[in-house]
This record gives C-alpha cells, sequence and structure tokens, in this order.
C-alpha cells in the first residue's frame, strides 16, 4: 500500500464491532500525538446524560441533517434505530486543516463511503480474539435485552468479514489495551508526512 501524502493533517479512521474497543485505543493513541483530536459525529438522536453538544456529538434535529444531506454537505452518513450520523464535509476539512492527526470512529459503510468520496485517510480496524469475548463485553456494558445482544453479536461478524476494505487489521485482545494501541501507533508513524513527524514525536 501507498504511504498516504497531503498538505493538511492525516485522517486516520479506527472502526471496530459494537464492544471492540474503538473508543478506547483513540484515547490511548490521542495520549501518544499530541495535536491530535477526536472528531465529533453529526447526530440526529438526543443527547444522552451529561453528554455536550460539540464535545460527544453534533445534536441537530432531523430536518437539517436531512437538508445536509440533500445539499451533499456530508461525506458519509448512516441510519442507525432511527437516527442518523454523519460527518460533514466542512467539519472535517476543518479539523484537518488545524490538527496534525484527526481520529473517527465510524463503522464500515462509513468507511466505505469515504473511499467512494475520494477522501484520503488511512484505516484501522480493531479485531476481537474472538466473538465469544466480544459477547461478553457486550453484555458488561448492560441495557441491551438478549434480541439485541443476539443482533450486535451478527452486526460484529457481518463487519469482521467485510473488514478487509481496511489498510490494517489489528487485534484488541482482552486485558491487552496498550498493544493494541502501541500497534496502531506504530501504523500511524509509517503514514505521517515527515514534517509532521518531526513535530509529534
Amino acid at each position: 500500500m501507498k504511504t498516504l501524502k497531503q498538505n493538511k493533517g492525516l485522517l486516520v479512521i479506527v472502526s471496530s464491532p459494537s464492544g471492540g474497543g474503538k473508543d478506547s485505543v483513540i484515547a490511548g493513541l490521542m495520549k501518544i500525538f499530541p495535536g491530535s483530536v477526536d472528531f465529533v459525529t453529526t447526530t440526529t438522536r438526543p443527547p444522552r446524560n451529561e453528554e455536550k453538544n460539540g464535545d460527544d456529538y453534533r445534536f441537530v434535529p432531523k430536518e437539517q441533517f436531512e437538508d445536509k444531506i440533500k445539499n451533499n454537505e456530508l461525506i458519509e452518513h448512516n441510519l442507525y434505530a432511527e437516527n442518523y450520523y454523519g460527518t460533514e464535509r466542512a467539519k472535517m476539512e476543518e479539523a484537518l486543516a488545524s490538527h496534525p492527526i484527526v481520529f473517527s470512529n465510524i463503522e464500515v459503510n462509513g468507511k466505505r463511503n469515504f473511499d467512494k468520496a475520494g477522501f484520503k485517510h488511512l484505516s484501522i480496524f480493531l479485531l476481537p480474539e474472538s466473538l465469544e469475548i466480544l459477547k461478553e463485553r457486550i453484555v458488561k456494558r448492560g441495557g441491551l435485552t438478549q434480541e439485541k445482544i443476539a443482533a450486535r453479536v451478527a452486526q460484529a461478524k457481518k463487519e469482521i468479514a467485510e473488514s478487509d476494505i481496511y489498510d490494517y487489521r489489528i487485534y484488541n485482545r482482552q486485558g491487552k489495551l496498550d498493544e493494541a494501541v502501541k500497534k496502531a501507533a506504530e501504523i500511524i508513524r509509517k503514514h505521517l508526512p515527515v514534517d509532521k513527524k518531526t513535530e509529534i514525536s
């Protein structure tokens, strides 16, 4: 694979099935790469307890989101549990212009839409060591019926099968988060432009 080069910051997509640890890995990577940022997705779902607009998500009314779709203002979007989620093109370009690395935790369909849009990025998919362990993680989170747990495991199986579209796939093994973060950091360093490497290292 060719090394990605661009004048702006580097967009790094980190995906995993539900319960696969993508948010934890991104949090670990942000400690390693000063000045990096976790991109904020736009959604129509209502805020949950203590979630802040602009920090956790950009919360917008459904009508406003649908206008963004019509006006081609989104690089990618999807409908999940009757709520829209998407990546605003202008917000992403703004983030890349002001940060050396921008992390995004979009799912497989979102990554595929970035490919279709021709938007440069580096992509990493986090694999669980087994579906059984992934199911245990999902169950431990709580708040889900057996039916919903089964649906998430089925979706995880589908996403893992489709993850060969990613540049890299690494294991995020139970209890070994640091190893996954270290491996992901090594991959990212290989793809940073020379000027950014000296700026960050």
